[in-house]
């Protein structure tokens, strides 16, 4: 394990942000940590970077006990914060360097880091420009770099796609996989299930400070998803095509409205292949659409919550 959290407990006043929380990531993934606003997921990160310390529990990072007097653990360790954290009079180069020099970077490594990362996020011809002058998703590229130029073993990124536009967004989602594919790491948090779903090769749910679930998505699928939908429309609909629909073992209901058929049966009962020869047998099908279960619902299911609200604990 790259990192771990044990049994992780951190009160703020009367409230308990993070209850025993358990999480391990393992080196090389890309881990989805979701949870919905007041879930904890701001405290854990901001406890496994070793900016608070827990009231009790262990976190560790690449073997170091984690904690806010623990500068050795830090050091490879990047964080892309929710919020913009470059300095706006600084170009971006001159931000690159400053972050840079703060990891002990000099000379020729860090000229050949900066080089590297603003080609990496694509800024190359932006490198004497202020941030001030950027759109959005640029600044939130100059962000990732800067969390980036002393190439951490271990990166965590906390909603780095807020309020920026879709290329960005793509852009941005396709350099996470590269990160990753270089060996590195990543920590990944957001409302957007879409993400999570594209990048992520392992997903930790929380809910009230602890994670309730974790596993692959389709782990976390399996365990809720009992039905699935087929929703067909009949070239020759007719009383005896419903009929032999529903004889199909497994198929749990038939609703017809004139061509338009929506089929409810067990999920793995293989059904899918036997209700396309039985409507093949009766004239065929003009459209034919599965229903795919999803993370949005594996959430909903798991915490009773909606993942995008307000007010992050």
């Amino acid at each position: 394990m790259i990192a771990t959290m044990k049994n992780i407990v951190k009160r703020y006043g009367d409230t308990l942000a993070l209850d025993h929380l358990n999480l391990n990531v393992v080196e090389g993934e890309i881990l989805g940590l979701l949870g919905s606003n007041g879930a904890g997921k701001t405290t854990a990160i901001r406890t496994l970077c070793g900016l608070i310390d827990a009231d009790s529990g262990e976190a560790t990072v690449l073997g170091h006990k984690q904690s806010v007097r623990n500068l050795e653990a830090r050091r490879d360790i990047g964080l892309v914060t929710q919020e913009i954290t470059v300095f706006k009079d600084l170009n971006a180069t001159e931000n690159l360097q400053y972050f840079g020099g703060l990891y002990g970077l000099r000379g020729a490594e860090l000229a050949a880091n900066v080089k590297e990362m603003l080609e990496f996020v694509g800024l190359t011809d932006r490198a004497k420009k202020r941030p001030g002058t950027f759109s959005g998703g640029m600044q939130r590229r100059l962000n990732i770099a800067c969390a980036l130029v002393h190439k951490p073993k271990l990166v965590i990124m906390d909603e780095p796609t807020v309020g920026i536009d879709p290329q960005s967004r793509n852009h941005i989602l396709e350099s996470v996989k590269d990160i990753a594919k270089n060996g590195t790491t990543v920590i990944y948090t957001t409302h957007y299930m879409e993400e999570v779903q594209a990048i992520c090769d392992r997903i930790s749910i929380m809910d009230s400070g602890r994670v309730i679930a974790e596993g692959s998505l389709e782990e976390l699928v399996g365990r809720i998803q009992h039905e699935q939908k087929v929703f067909m429309t009949a070239i020759a609909p007719s009383d005896v095509l419903t009929t032999d629909i529903k004889a199909i073992s497994g198929v749990k209901h038939v609703e017809a409205i004139g061509n338009q058929y929506i089929i409810t049966s067990a999920t793995g009962s293989g059904n899918v292949s036997r209700i396309m020869e039985i409507a093949g047998r009766h004239g065929g099908v003009s459209s034919f659409t599965e229903e795919k279960p999803n993370l949005e619902a594996v959430f909903l299911t798991l915490t009773g919550k909606k993942l995008r609200d307000d007010g992050e604990v």
